[in-house]
């Protein structure tokens, strides 16, 4: 097995009677022992890209399908098998997998729960759309696997309040994540109020407590987590229940806002992404010592201007850069980080649905990376599209580069008063002619930035893509495009990277008689 094999395995021009030969292949191939073995890597991508095409007739699905039942289950996956084709006693995990779809039967379901084996029932509770006698079956599961394994994602709200009174901590701990749950009971998954106890969880199921965990734990057999610890009342599963139901926006924020104080930071953090705070609360994250905690709280649209102002004051330049993004971010707070913050290269929301009037206040302004950040917007009216591309700034031009209804001449102009600098930015433009693609693709030094760019451009020609060969990471890409000169693409064949030959078997410039010769 090979690469060459996996690439022409995934080429779309690749002739059905040529498809038959690689599923040939793959079914005469034992399956995987260890995936990280090459070889057995290299055997799974095969089976895989045949799996995904989208022309494959049915003698060819039963063919591959015949290899094993993985084989089948991801068949199935990808639309070729159906339930008509499937009987579950001769293939649950093929059944399973549909039935993971949404596409199975619900007697499956039925049959399913009663299986014997934990595993089968634990794969069943991760299906969506399970009857509801199935979910009830599951959530009162012996195993504690399949019950919390059900509620993580069942959607009914009677079957998540029952889960949420559980007696055993690690379903509780599972619940506390899903949404379904009603407010009530993930408020008292907090607070305790009106629930009893859970009876026990995985640390003291298995070690005598008091107990905490080692997290340099020599045991290779050991499966506890860092950390874990119990002295009766389940410590370790009850700080990461409170954590998922901070997280879950169903919660009630008057059973959470009292963690703003708590000294997790775990648990602050997950607060510190709540849209739905009082303002009291967010006041105090914003003075919370750990940066993270700040850094999150500066990404969340539910803080309003007050906290916003603290945290672009502050001395973290990540914290400040997060106030840049924020949606609600006022135009003179966002002038005073563009002094004092790098942004990125990136499209700020604040002006995502900013209206002309301040776009163009803001492309007016004396300061250039204010300038920028408008200019990362890609859908400006042409004025201000045709202004900025002429900025007198490279990093503005830089940014707006990309801009799709630019002219050739304006794309030229910007390499000609910037040279290197927007060369890249240029050739990503979507407008970009397979002229200009092939003068960027000379420049001379070359750009590898650039060339990257031009190797997947839709509109690059032979001319463009022949220098992008000569950059490693280029060279990948530009192997895969169609149109790639059908004789370079054999020659690429035999690269010394993997990758490339891969790419370059999967073009569809590939010539059949090469493709014919390539496939045992």
């Amino acid at each position: 097995m090979n690469s060459l094999l996996c690439g022409l395995a995934a080429n779309p021009a690749l002739p059905p009677e040529l498809v038959d030969r690689l599923i040939a292949l793959a079914v005469a191939t034992p399956g995987p022992t260890d995936f990280f073995d090459p070889s057995d890597y290299l055997v799974s991508t095969l089976v895989g890209n045949l799996a995904e095409r989208a022309d494959l007739g049915p003698a060819q699905v039963a063919a591959l399908a015949a290899r094993d039942e993985d084989t089948a289950a991801l068949l199935a996956r990808h639309g070729h098998l159906t339930a008509a084709d499937v009987d579950p006693a001769v293939w649950p995990v093929v059944a399973l997998a549909l039935l993971d779809e949404g596409r199975g039967l619900p007697e499956w379901a039925r049959w399913f729960a009663a299986d014997a084996d934990p595993c089968v029932r634990l794969r069943l509770a991760s299906c969506p759309g399970l009857p509801p006698e199935v979910e009830a079956s599951l959530a009162a599961d012996p195993d504690v696997g399949v019950a919390a394994e059900l509620a993580l994602g069942t959607t009914s709200a009677p079957v998540a309040a029952r889960l949420a009174r559980h007696q055993h901590a690690e379903v509780r701990r599972a619940v506390a994540y899903n949404e379904a749950v009603p407010p009530a009971a993930l408020a008292a998954l907090i607070t305790g109020h009106g629930v009893p106890p859970a009876r026990s969880c995985l640390v003291c199921d298995s070690r005598e407590i008091p107990f905490t965990h080692d997290p340099y734990c020599p045991d290779a057999d050991c499966d506890l987590p860092s950390g874990a610890e119990c002295d009766g009342t389940h410590g370790s599963t009850v700080h990461a229940t409170w954590q998922r139901a901070l997280e879950n926006p169903a919660t009630p924020p008057e059973a959470v806002v009292a963690f703003a104080d708590h000294p997790s930071m775990l648990l602050r953090w997950a607060l510190a992404e709540r849209t739905d705070l009082p303002p009291h609360a967010y006041a105090r994250l914003a003075e919370d010592p750990s940066p993270g905690v700040r850094s999150t709280l500066a990404r969340n649209p539910g803080i309003g201007p007050e906290v916003i102002r603290v945290l672009a004051a502050d001395s973290e330049h990540g914290i400040r850069r997060a106030v840049a993004h924020h949606p609600h971010v006022t135009l003179d707070v966002l002038t005073q980080l563009t002094a004092t913050t790098r942004l990125g290269a990136e499209a700020l929301p604040r002006f995502a649905s900013a209206p002309p009037a301040e776009l163009a206040e803001a492309a007016g302004s004396a300061h250039a990376p204010l300038r920028m950040v408008v200019a990362h917007r890609h859908d400006l009216p042409p004025e201000l599209r045709d202004a900025l591309a002429a900025d007198p700034d490279a990093s503005v031009v830089k940014a707006v580069a990309p801009h799709p209804g630019l002219t050739q001449q304006q794309l030229r102009a910007m390499v000609t008063r910037h040279g290197v600098q927007v060369l890249a930015r240029v050739a990503a433009n979507p407008d970009a002619s397979a002229g200009l693609l092939a003068e960027l693709a000379r420049h001379d030094p070359p750009v590898r930035r650039a060339l990257r760019e031009i190797a997947t451009h839709p509109n690059a020609t032979a001319e463009a893509l022949l220098p992008c060969l000569a950059d490693k990471r280029a060279r990948i890409h530009a192997a895969a495009h169609p149109a790639l000169p059908a004789a370079v693409v054999v020659d690429l064949l035999t690269d010394d990277d993997p990758q490339v030959v891969e790419a370059a078997a999967g073009n569809p410039s590939l010539p059949r008689a090469v493709m014919a010769e390539l496939v045992p």
